[in-house]
């Protein structure tokens, strides 16, 4: 046996919607206190639940951190450290352990991570990265296409799989949305959305990366070198050399990638698209925009696009959660609202993940469970993604595996976070050279103040910041002398959660 569970426990086990969408920052939820877009349903989670302020990856990336959440375990341990690896789908997860505790389990939209799911009674998933419109699915082995928008046929098929559940078993359905990651197509509907709104700069938008090393400085996640094609909807238009830059993959050339992406819309979506987009590219061409004018040019097509994207999504759990009220399940349903990790929404004049700076670092985390979870209450203490699965565990009366490297959050649900609860976190990320972004390998451990990173392999530097004085991480002060005693502390805080969590890097 993989878990147990008690005949008197099965009775009371809660049902599990596991929602997660993919590169959806804090910034772009008003429940966290954020004007760039209402998100009302996505907001009732958190209202009728709890909001957690400080929520963390292990590893700021797409797969490997989807892999952490099934299985409790860090990138190193659960072998999927960077986009290019394959999951082991043979190693216990938390789908597997609910499945054989009498769970009907189901996997459904994006999964990502290169090799089949397993431990679900159904699943139909994006393959890779999946499509905006009438996306290809796999199910349960076998290829189909649906005709429409991504988050829409997802959402229609969890529906589906809630109304047609076997009503003597608990569920766990995980809800997947591809949106809103790269390359950012929302539904037709929502093509209007903010389209006379003007979406303010951050702060930092022109930062120079003055207080930092090769890391910041040789990063390919700049605004202002993103793909006009691909990433702004010029279908025919490239300025000279931009189209040449391939964010790090050599045999990626994003106008024929922008081609097939348009090319799998019908009829009627082109037209709709078309009718949108086309006086917007006529007057950018006309406007022959450079240099800062480009640049924000550009980060106003990638906002208003992403947040349309994150529209759709919002929309359709509020479909979701009206299903549960209808059918009689939202009391004993546990609701999770999350992402695959945070995303840079123009700060330090970026977009995309990896970083260890807080924007891709803290995600977005609510829980409801009316049933035992106060209303309304907002949390600030540190919790990650390791968390997941031993909570999940927890709730549904499992024996959390000994190996598990998270924590159960119930009894910080309860509102009673224990003494000994965790005062700092651990972060590694692997990816490069390969892959996108060429973002350097690093490690770091943040505490409730300060947070210090080491970049390594090629490079071997340090970056300190006080976030209590500077909390958009502007001023790396590792090398000022005055802070010695600290680095020490914290070069000994990071050597024990390696040692704890069984990373092997040597400092």
């Amino acid at each position: 046996m993989l878990g147990l569970f008690s005949c008197s426990e099965q009775k009371e086990q809660p049902n599990i919607i596991f929602i997660m969408s993919d590169d959806h920052a804090q910034r772009a939820i008003s429940s966290y206190g954020h004007d760039l877009i209402q998100t009302p349903n996505i907001d009732r989670i958190a209202n009728e639940g709890m909001l957690f302020k400080r929520s963390y990856v292990t590893n700021s990336i797409c797969a490997p951190s989807r892999a952490v959440m099934l299985t409790g375990k860090y990138s190193h341990i659960n072998g999927k450290k960077d986009n290019a690896d394959t999951f082991d789908g043979s190693q216990v997860t938390y789908p597997k352990l609910l499945q054989e505790a009498g769970y009907y389990t189901a996997m459904i939209g994006k999964w990502h991570l290169k090799s089949n799911p397993t431990g679900f009674d159904y699943w139909n998933i994006v393959p890779d990265q999946g499509e905006y419109y009438n996306p290809d699915f796999i199910k349960n082995g076998k290829d189909t296409v649906y005709e429409g928008y991504v988050s829409t046929i997802i959402t229609d098929l969890v529906i589906d799989k809630i109304k047609s559940r076997d009503k003597t078993k608990p569920f766990c359905i995980l809800y997947h949305h591809k949106a809103p990651h790269r390359e950012w197509m929302p539904d037709t509907a929502h093509l209007d959305f903010l389209a006379n709104e003007t979406i303010p700069l951050p702060d930092n938008f022109y930062d120079d990366y003055s207080h930092r090393g090769a890391a910041a400085h040789e990063q390919d996640m700049e605004i202002k070198n993103m793909f006009l094609s691909m990433d702004t909807k010029l279908h025919d238009y490239a300025m000279e050399g931009r189209e040449e830059n391939t964010g790090g993959n050599k045999d990626f050339y994003a106008p024929k990638y922008w081609a097939l992406k348009y090319a799998r819309m019908n009829e009627a979506q082109k037209a709709a698209w078309d009718k949108h987009y086309d006086s917007i590219n006529a007057n950018f061409k006309e406007a022959n925009l450079q240099g800062n004018a480009l640049t924000e040019w550009i980060y106003q097509r990638y906002m208003k696009d992403y947040l349309r994207c994150i529209k759709s999504v919002d929309e359709n759990i509020g479909r979701v959660l009206d299903l549960l009220d209808e059918e009689g399940l939202s009391e004993n349903t546990i609701v999770v609202y999350t992402s695959d990790q945070g995303f840079y929404l123009g700060e330090h004049g970026w977009y995309d993940k990896r970083f260890m700076y807080e924007e891709s670092f803290c995600t977005p985390l609510m829980i409801r469970y009316p049933k035992e979870i106060e209303a309304g209450q907002v949390n600030s203490d540190f919790v990650m993604n390791i968390d997941y699965t031993p909570t999940f565990l927890d709730f549904a009366g499992i024996e959390v595996p000994e190996d598990i490297q998270g924590v159960s959050l119930r009894s910080v649900l309860n509102g009673n976070t224990p003494d000994d609860w965790r005062k700092s976190i651990y972060y590694h990320y692997y990816e490069y050279p390969h892959g996108w972004h060429l973002v350097k390998k690093h490690y770091g451990v943040r505490t409730d103040r300060y947070k210090l990173i080491h970049f390594y392999e090629d490079v071997d530097e340090w970056e300190l910041y006080d976030l209590e004085k500077d909390p958009n991480e502007m001023k790396n002060i590792y090398f000022n002398p005055d802070n010695s005693a600290l680095i020490d502390s914290l070069k000994l805080e990071l050597s024990k959660l390696q040692e704890q969590y069984k990373d092997p890097i040597a400092n």
